[in-house]
Parts: C-alpha cells; sequence; structure tokens
C-alpha cells in the first residue's frame, strides 16, 4: 500500500514537472512580429493653434453723473436695453454751502439793480413823455432796465442748479437725470438707491451710474505665444468656441496684433484681438425680447473662450499617419510592403515631408496611393 502511494506522488511530481517544462519552452518561443499598415491617402493638413481669452463688447462705456448727490430713482435694470439719451437714474442734489451762499448773493444783488433800473426807467420816462430827453438817452435806460431783469432770470436760474439740479429754463436737459451716453445693453448698475454719486472732477473718477455696452459689435481678446506670433496676419479667420455655449461656435476675424509682448509665467505673450460674428437672432421668426440676455445663445460680456486658427493648410494633400515615419537626423523614411502577403518583406525608402497637423503628415515625394506602408508594431494583449 505504502508503494502504491508512493508511487502516485511521484507521477504527479513527474507531470508537474513535464508541464512546467512545456510551459516555459512556449513562452521562450519567439513570436509573430505583426506591424499595422497603412496606405497613403489625399487628405487636407492644417497646423492649428488655441488660443484661450474671453469674450469682450468692443465699445463699453461707464455712465457717471453730472452732478454730486444721492440716488433717488433706478429706472433701469442690468440686461436692459436702452438708447442713447434714455435716462437710467434720477439724482437728488446735495448743494455745496459756498456754491448756494454765492448764488443766493447773486440773486440779492441782481434784485437791487433791478429795482435801481426800474427806478430809473421810470423817471427817465416820464422826462421822454414830455420831451425833456432825447430818444438817445431814453434808450440806453430802457436797455439797462432789461439787461437788469435778464441778470434776475439769470441769477435764479443759476441759484435753482445749485439747489436743485435743475432750472426752469433747462428741465428737459436737467442734470440730475443720468441717461446713457450709447444704444446698448446695460451690464451693470453697481449703485442702489439711496447711495451718494459724485461727479468727475481732477481729482476723482467719479461715480459709475451704469456700464453699458453695444452687444452686437463684440470682440475676442487672448495672448498668442511669441513662437506661433510670426505666423500671423490681420484677416485671418478664426473660429470661436465658448464653454458656456458647448453647442455653439461664431466665426472670427483677427484684427489686431499687439505690437508689444507682455511677459506671462517667464513666458512672452502677444495680445490679440478678433471680431466675432455674432448671428442675428431676431431672424429666428421670434419676436424682439426687450432684454439681450433672454436667448439661449446670446453672447455675455466675460465669457470664456477659446479661439482655433489655422496656421498653415495644404489642400489635398497625399498623407500617412505620422507615427509611420522614421526620423533620422534631417531625414524621413518609411518602411515599404515589398513581399508578398504571405510573406512580408519591408524596405527603407526615403520620403520628403511636409506639414504635419500631429496626427498625419504630408509626404512631398517618395509616396504614391497605391503604396502600402509599415506602421508601429501590434501590441497583443496578454491573457
Amino acid at each position: 500500500m505504502k508503494q502504491y502511494k508512493k508511487l502516485i506522488i511521484a507521477v504527479i511530481i513527474a507531470l508537474i514537472f513535464i508541464g512546467t517544462f512545456v510551459f516555459l519552452w512556449q513562452k521562450g518561443q519567439p513570436k509573430e512580429v505583426a506591424y499595422q499598415e497603412f496606405t497613403p491617402a489625399v487628405n487636407d493638413v492644417r497646423k492649428t493653434t488655441i488660443i484661450t481669452g474671453k469674450i469682450e463688447p468692443r465699445n463699453e462705456v461707464n455712465v457717471k453723473p453730472q452732478i454730486s448727490g444721492i440716488i433717488t430713482q433706478l429706472l433701469k435694470e442690468p440686461g436692459q436695453h436702452v438708447e442713447q439719451g434714455e435716462v437710467i437714474a434720477k439724482v437728488k442734489v446735495i448743494p455745496d454751502m459756498g456754491q448756494l451762499s454765492n448764488a443766493e448773493a447773486r440773486v440779492r444783488l441782481a434784485d437791487i439793480n433791478l429795482a435801481q433800473a426800474q427806478t430809473d426807467y421810470d423817471r427817465e420816462k416820464a422826462l421822454f413823455d414830455r420831451q425833456l430827453v432825447s430818444a438817445d438817452e431814453y434808450e440806453k435806460v430802457r436797455q439797462r432796465l432789461r439787461q437788469a431783469r435778464e441778470e434776475v432770470a439769470a441769477a435764479q436760474d443759476v441759484l435753482q442748479v445749485v439747489r436743485d439740479g435743475v432750472s426752469k429754463s433747462n428741465a428737459s436737459a436737467s442734470s440730475t437725470l443720468v441717461r446713457s451716453t450709447i444704444s446698448g445693453v446695460i451690464l451693470d448698475i453697481p449703485v442702489k438707491v439711496g447711495n451718494s454719486v459724485i461727479l468727475a472732477n481732477t481729482f476723482n473718477d467719479g461715480t459709475t451710474i451704469a456700464t453699458v455696452a453695444n452687444m452686437n459689435d463684440l470682440i475676442f481678446r487672448g495672448n498668442i505665444d511669441e513662437t506661433e506670433v510670426g505666423r500671423l496676419v490681420q484677416g485671418m479667420p478664426m473660429k470661436i468656441t465658448i464653454g458656456a455655449l458647448q453647442d455653439l461656435s461664431f466665426d472670427a476675424a483677427l484684427e489686431y496684433i499687439s505690437p508689444k509682448a507682455t511677459e506671462s509665467n517667464g513666458a512672452n505673450q502677444f495680445e490679440i484681438k478678433a471680431a466675432v460674428h455674432v448671428p442675428d437672432v431676431s431672424t429666428s421668426g421670434k419676436a424682439p425680447t426687450a432684454s439681450a440676455s433672454d436667448h439661449p445663445g446670446t453672447l455675455r460680456s466675460g465669457y470664456s473662450a477659446n479661439a482655433e486658427i489655422v496656421l498653415q493648410e495644404v489642400k489635398q494633400a497625399l498623407t500617412i499617419p505620422e507615427s509611420a515615419i522614421e526620423f533620422s537626423g534631417d531625414s524621413t523614411f518609411v518602411y515599404l510592403l515589398t513581399g508578398p502577403s504571405g510573406d512580408k518583406t519591408y524596405e527603407r525608402r526615403p520620403v520628403v515631408t511636409g506639414l504635419s497637423d500631429g496626427v498625419n503628415i504630408e509626404i512631398k515625394k517618395g509616396l504614391t496611393t497605391k503604396d502600402k506602408v509599415r506602421g508601429p508594431e501590434i501590441i497583443a494583449d496578454e491573457q
């Protein structure tokens, strides 16, 4: 019985040894190397670059008050469209005490001068009616009376403007009404009712009541690296894509390249600007909306965007995948299939390459559409 067990154990050990030997022998056998194969094709080759930037209105202005005071009423909200001259807010004047005192003194002096001119006129008219003075003397006195009346009216207007910000003679152009200086969309109103505002002067830029921009005239602003700026020329077409509007893209035309670089993260960057061609959403059959932000595809100021520019392009070029090219110094080679399908052999052949888009490369000389070239080795997944 013991001999029988020993025999079984010996057989098992022998089988394990033989199985291990066979496995290692199979693993040690050279495997057949297989390669991808490509046929040259005629395609367009483009070398492009992507520029990051943002969308901005070309004409964006800050609307400021013409007088200092307190906001009493806001008539518009951000996103609404305004026409040039349309009232955005109303301001209550806080008069300067020095100017107010001077204006009141001017009114009192004008009243005194008017009273004296009226007395002189009455006396001169009585003498003129009795033909005791000449017509020339009478006209001079009457002229002084008219001037005194005009001075009173002017002094009262000045007092009303200083005190109230508006006078009866210029009520339609009141400086207490803050009006838009351009037609466009209100981007921001940084003030609230009750806020104090000041007019622009030598020492202060003044308080911004609203920011207004023409959202039908937009530009893309971005920066491009110095290694690529030399290939740009004004008028080049661009394709603008916006992260917030994933399904929409817009055409643009390059119109400005900065002549001076700015350093950013250790690299020299040049600013560019491009005019964005905004499609007219009013042709969609919908009635125009009061707000420019109502349409889901509307461009908004400050959107982050990417601009794609074609730096070089070759149309109808003979191309192969760049992975099939062997680079050796300044020369380029391909491995051309020459043997039959059952016994493949490859011939190393020099070729002249051209433009590459990072995937495909132009072949200027050395191949035809009837050739087949070797690509990278096919790596089989190990089970």
